[in-house]
C-alpha cells in the first residue's frame, strides 16, 4: 500500500458532509490500484479503534468520521443545544410502519396503524425526505407506495435495513407500542429504493417490482383521504 494514501482517506471522510462510500473513494483516487485504497481504508478503521473523541462508524453504506455518543452532550454546549424539530407519535408510528414493511401504499399504513388517514403525516415525513414514493401498486386505483430513504439511515444511524431493531426493542425505546402487525413477517422483501445517483453499495440488487412515476406527477397530498 502507498503510505500516501491512508491520510488522504481519512481526510476525504473527515470533510464529507455525508457517508463516503468505497465507490465514492476509487472515484475519487482514480488512478489508484483499488486494492491500495481497500487497504488504506482498513488502516484508516484500525487507527479509529483506539478510545478517543471520534469514532469512524459504517452508516448507509459508506463511513463518516464522528463524536463518540457518550460525549454527545459536550458537544451539545458547543453548540449551544441548537434546538431541531421533532417527529410526533404519529409520524413516528407511520414512519416505522414504512421502515418494516416497505413499499407500503398509505391505505395499508392506515390500516396497519388503525387509523382512517395517514395522508398529512406522510406529507409531513416526505418533506423532510424521510421517505419517497418508489411506484404505484398494481392494484385498483394504482395506490402510491411508499419506502425509506438514505436520509432516513442517516438520522437513525442505520448502515442497511437489516440494522432495524426488534419491534419490540423500538417500542421501548420510543416509549410507547407499536403496532402488532410490525413483528409479522413481510410476505416479500424489497432493497432499499436509493436513487441511481446515490445507488453506493446497492449497486446491482434487485430493483422493487413497482412501476416508474412520471416526473410530474406528485403523490397524495395532507388532504388524502382513505376509504
Amino acid at each position: 500500500m502507498s503510505d500516501h494514501l491512508k491520510p488522504i482517506v481519512e481526510a476525504l471522510i473527515f470533510a464529507s458532509p455525508e457517508p463516503v462510500t468505497p465507490k465514492a473513494l476509487y472515484k475519487l483516487l482514480d488512478g489508484e490500484p483499488r486494492e491500495d485504497v481497500d487497504a488504506a481504508l482498513t488502516a484508516v478503521r484500525a487507527d479509529y479503534e483506539r478510545v478517543g473523541g471520534l469514532q469512524l462508524i459504517e452508516i448507509a453504506g459508506g463511513y463518516q468520521i464522528v463524536t463518540r455518543p457518550e460525549l454527545h452532550e459536550w458537544v451539545r454546549k458547543l453548540f449551544h443545544e441548537r434546538t431541531s424539530s421533532k417527529l410526533s407519535v404519529q409520524a413516528l408510528e407511520t414512519l416505522a410502519v414504512i421502515a418494516y414493511k416497505q413499499p407500503v401504499t398509505a391505505a395499508e399504513i392506515a390500516e396497519i396503524r388503525g387509523v382512517s388517514s395517514s395522508g398529512g403525516v406522510l406529507s409531513t415525513l416526505v418533506d423532510r425526505h424521510l421517505i419517497k414514493t418508489v411506484g404505484r401498486k398494481q392494484v385498483v386505483g394504482r395506490p402510491f407506495m411508499y419506502a425509506t430513504t438514505r436520509d432516513f439511515l442517516e438520522r437513525f444511524g442505520l448502515n442497511d435495513l437489516s440494522d432495524l431493531p426488534k419491534v419490540e426493542e423500538l417500542s421501548d425505546a420510543l416509549g410507547f407500542e407499536l403496532p402488532m402487525a410490525l413483528a409479522e413477517p413481510t410476505v416479500t422483501t424489497s432493497p432499499l429504493p436509493f436513487d441511481e445517483s446515490d445507488a453506493g453499495s446497492n449497486a446491482g440488487a434487485p430493483e422493487p417490482v413497482v412501476e416508474e412515476i412520471a416526473l410530474d406527477e406528485e403523490p397524495p397530498g395532507a388532504d388524502e383521504q382513505i376509504h
